[in-house]
């Protein structure tokens, strides 16, 4: 079955370089440190209560405890409030809000008009000193995650302008210290995304002359360097290690490895457990699938914090896959039941609406109840061609899903 969409075009390539700096697993609560002198690099960063604040600030986002970030995210504003740090600290806590469920388009605007808020103080830097470092570093994350947010909603264009722009800034914030393993993560995404996403989308080929030359091994060499020895970026590094290893590396000793660090540093996160399921399917775990998944869908009938619809879907889908893997076939059709009732709140199809109605069909098939198959498949076709669903569908309206 077909995987999920990661980050799939150029755009998106260059949003997934300029991720913010996140905090390191959590950890005894550190009392706020004085102020400390800036080192030659003048980065708001250096100042040791900046750091704190952010630090605390972040690690709050990853666990879902959005007030709590909000309130530090505030400090580092009032501290600073012509520099483009605040409101993109802030935007992250947006931006997750957005990741755990891509079909919730309500936090868009004020996404954007954080983002927007960071170019704009980051221009005015520049205007005073080129070289200011902090611009540098803020505008290419802003630009970056403006063009992720309008890759995800398909505005193609914007988010390639977006990320071609974002470009000589994240290599910039690379060159000015290649020894730190935190700045080294932007560089190490960039090189890895630029080689592998040309060879797994062909449509993003004719684009990618915009951008300079990647290295695989050389990316997963920095981002390794970060998740292992990061200050700010040892979480962002391990997400992303997690995803490449196996979305594309088939590593999914590797892939678990990473997931199971950001389960035991944000085991409230969702997201996580999520990304353990589907690992936990590769290897044709299903009970271990099912549970991951199962404790998902208990946390949005219990309304737990980050346990969106979006993810509920997911799980929905997730179980009945283990349920139809173990030939339970009547199982799986009321979890996919269950899943189109929920997807019907969307105007759109969403991806696991449109897999969950193949999935349907798959099961009437099995279950030798082939006109009830049938008219899924056609629905199917009906329906936005997601994962490869209208290929497989016309697959099996000519030859039945043999279960």
């Amino acid at each position: 079955m077909s995987r999920l969409r990661p980050f799939v075009l150029p755009a998106a390539l260059a949003a997934l370089l300029c991720a913010a700096p996140l905090a390191p697993p959590a950890a005894a609560q550190p009392r706020p440190p004085r102020a400390a002198p800036p080192t030659p690099l003048g980065s708001i960063f250096d100042d040791a209560i900046v750091r704190y604040q952010a630090t605390q600030g972040l690690d709050a986002v990853y666990d879902l405890r959005f007030a709590d970030a909000e309130g530090f995210f505030r400090q580092v504003e009032a501290g600073h409030p012509a520099h483009p740090a605040g409101p993109f600290l802030r935007a992250l806590s947006t931006w997750w809000q957005i990741l755990l469920d891509l079909t919730d388009t309500s936090n868009d605007a004020a996404f954007t008009r954080q983002m927007d808020e960071v170019v704009r103080r980051s221009d005015a830097l520049l205007r005073r000193n080129p070289d200011d470092f902090d611009a540098r570093f803020f505008r290419g994350a802003a630009l970056g995650f403006r063009g992720r947010l309008r890759s995800n909603r398909g505005a193609w264009m914007p988010a390639a302008q977006d990320g071609r722009a974002a470009m000589d800034d994240v290599l910039a914030v690379s060159r000015r210290d290649p020894d730190n393993p935190d700045f080294g993560f932007g560089r190490g995404l960039y090189d890895y995304y630029a080689v592998v996403i040309p060879e797994n989308y062909a449509v993003a080929r004719p684009v990618m002359g915009l951008f300079p030359q990647g290295n695989r091994v050389r990316g997963l060499r920095l981002l390794s360097r970060a998740a292992a020895d990061g200050t700010f970026m040892k979480s962002e590094a391990a997400y992303f290690l997690a995803q490449v290893n196996y979305l594309y590396e088939s590593d999914y000793d590797e892939a678990m490895r990473y997931t199971r660090q950001l389960r035991r540093a944000h085991p409230t996160n969702p997201f996580f457990t999520a990304l353990e399921g589907r690992i936990e399917g590769r290897w044709g775990r299903w009970d271990e699938m099912r549970t991951a998944f199962q404790s998902l869908l208990n946390g949005y009938r219990a309304r737990r914090v980050g346990h969106t619809p979006g993810l509920a879907e997911q799980a929905l889908y997730y179980i009945a896959r283990a349920d139809m893997a173990q030939g339970r076939y009547p199982d799986a059709l009321r979890g996919l039941t269950q899943l189109e009732s929920l997807a019907a709140r969307t105007r759109e199809d969403t991806y696991f609406e449109v897999l969950g109605r193949l999935r349907q069909a798959m099961a009437y098939d099995a279950l030798g109840q082939r006109q009830q198959a049938v008219a899924r498949y056609r629905q199917v076709l009906t329906m936005r061609n997601l994962g490869d669903a209208h290929e497989r569908a016309r697959e099996f309206l000519e030859t039945p899903y043999p279960g």
